[in-house]
């Protein structure tokens, strides 16, 4: 195995976890990324003399991490520092209605029944039953071992269990399965959420999504530096491990020679020689033409339809005041409906849209910080930022809206600091070929998840890892998506090395 060169393109988290889980194998593995640092959207940007994050803000299914530096001999706790997170977030639809959640399902029933009442508490105990049940019943054949299609899920599942995958609703929406729980419609809104953590609209999701409540109560946790800071130390792992990395070198295209890769070119006209590669890019991205005609077989071309949720962020540092911020809040739009229409059907940001702000430097424990804090603010948007990006008369009037949802729930900032404001034009620019969604093909209707590529691919020696990957757009489903790609690469090498000297006269390989 030491003679197999492997290059990963991105080092996202998912080129990242392949090139660690690989380059512990033995192999020689080369690492290219276009940025100048590891992790592609788990990423900080500079406020001043400050960095605030600009990606992902949480960990979940902390298991995926332990695993993979289980595999490669060494243990999460010693590398990076994890705090487990009490209270999930505080969700606010004017001055007077707010609910806090919890990780504790009592504690949330208490809040909930308090808020609207003992029937949606039970409806809560009911919902959270039931979410667990789809995570069970879809964590090992889909989310563990890399299932891409309803038949093999099936297969896996066994006779058995055909009827666990009957009750967690594969057919339904998120929104309809949500009505069977609650009535309240500010809590149908709360957890119709989870249909946005996939970049997609709960009136189109599916009803199995509602795992998203499973996971948060299973654990959240944030990262002591940020989720950068775990990318930063998958990658220093991978170094030990043996792993080459090359920042500032942007992959111009894939080589394929006699039928199978044979490496990549630069765009500095430099050719790398590689047997196989590991592709981090967004699978839009090599559908797009955008790694060269030999690799266009390999990706997808999606319409702006079919892409997931872009957002429109602000990074900035303020002073809080007249709302108790959490480290996650969320401020509800008055018409969910109308703000999904806007987005996904006029193809326009909201005139009322929902807020989700990350304050970085605050904890459960202890007082808000004084002075300026950290905060990350977003908006959804359409995934449209290179068919028709926002006009600079837009984005005001995004910002002016966003600001006007937190004042009708008691919110004022006062900035300290211009904020660095991120359009869908420009996560196109940082991630090509996705027209700035964020999450890659949007998870509409049952069939959409079984749509996402795999690991393999029908060029011989290519493979792919990311968040628009099986089995799916977050932190942990994309490092999931590299330790599979890992797993296929090694599993192909072994069954090369059993087959190698055992042709029949007829050409047929045999074991």
């Amino acid at each position: 195995m030491a003679q197999e060169r492997v290059i990963v393109i991105g080092a996202g988290i998912g080129g990242l976890a392949a090139a660690l889980r690989l380059a512990h194998a033995g192999l020689d593995i080369l690492v290219l990324e276009r940025g100048p640092a590891p992790g592609g959207k788990m990423r900080a940007v500079p406020i001043g003399t400050r960095a605030v994050e600009a990606g992902p803000t949480v960990l979940t299914m902390r298991w995926v991490f332990e695993a993979l530096f289980h595999e490669c001999g060494a243990d999460l706790v010693d590398k990076i520092a994890l705090t487990r997170a009490d209270l999930l977030a505080r969700h606010a639809w004017s001055r007077d209605e707010r609910l806090d959640l919890f990780a504790d399902i009592e504690a949330s029933a208490a809040a909930i029944a308090a808020f609207a009442g003992p029937r949606e508490a039970e409806g809560y105990r009911r919902f959270c039953a039931r979410s667990a049940e789809v995570y069970r019943t879809l964590e090992g054949p889909f989310i563990r071992e890399g299932r891409t299609s309803p038949a093999g899920l099936a297969q896996r599942v066994g006779f058995s269990g055909l009827g666990d995958l009957w009750r967690i609703q594969p057919f339904a929406t998120l929104w309809s399965a949500l009505g069977t729980f609650f009535r309240d419609p500010r809590l149908q809104q709360l957890f119709g959420r989870y249909a946005t953590y996939c970049g997609a609209s709960p009136f189109t999701a599916p009803a199995t999504l509602m795992l998203v409540a499973h996971v948060e109560q299973a654990g959240i946790w944030t990262v002591d530096g940020g989720l950068s800071a775990l990318a930063r130390a998958v990658a220093d792992l991978a170094v030990e491990r043996g792993a080459a990395f090359r920042y500032g070198a942007h992959v111009d295209r894939i080589v394929v020679e006699r039928g199978r890769v044979a490496g990549v070119v630069l765009a500095d006209g430099e050719r790398i020689p590689a047997d196989r590669i590991v592709c981090n890019a967004d699978c839009a991205a090599l559908g797009a033409g955008l790694l060269g005609a030999d690799a266009v077989s390999a990706g997808e071309r999606l319409a702006p339809a079919e892409r997931s949720l872009s957002a429109v962020t602000l990074c900035a540092t303020s002073i809080p005041s007249g709302f108790p911020l959490a480290h996650h809040s969320v401020f509800f739009s008055r018409d969910y409906r109308a703000e999904f229409d806007a987005i996904l059907r006029a193809r326009r940001m909201p005139d009322d849209p929902t807020v989700y702000i990350c304050a970085q430097d605050r904890t459960d424990a202890g007082p808000p910080p004084p002075g300026p804090e950290r905060l990350l603010m977003l908006v959804n948007a359409p995934a449209d930022g290179r068919d028709r990006p926002l006009t600079p008369v837009e984005i005001r009037t995004c910002e002016t809206n966003l600001l006007r949802r937190l004042e009708a729930c008691g919110l004022t900032l006062e900035t300290t600091s211009g904020p660095v404001t991120t359009t869908p034009r420009e996560f196109e620019t940082l991630f090509p070929g996705t027209g700035g969604a964020l999450y890659g093909r949007a998870a509409q209707g049952w069939a959409a998840t079984f749509k996402r590529a795999g690991a393999r691919t029908g060029v011989p020696g290519l493979y792919l890892a990311g968040g628009s990957i099986h089995p799916g757009p977050g932190v942990p489903m994309a490092a999931q998506s590299g330790r599979l790609a890992a797993t296929a690469i090694l599993d192909d090498l072994s069954s090369t090395a059993r087959s190698r000297g055992a042709a029949t006269r007829g050409g047929m390989s045999m074991r």
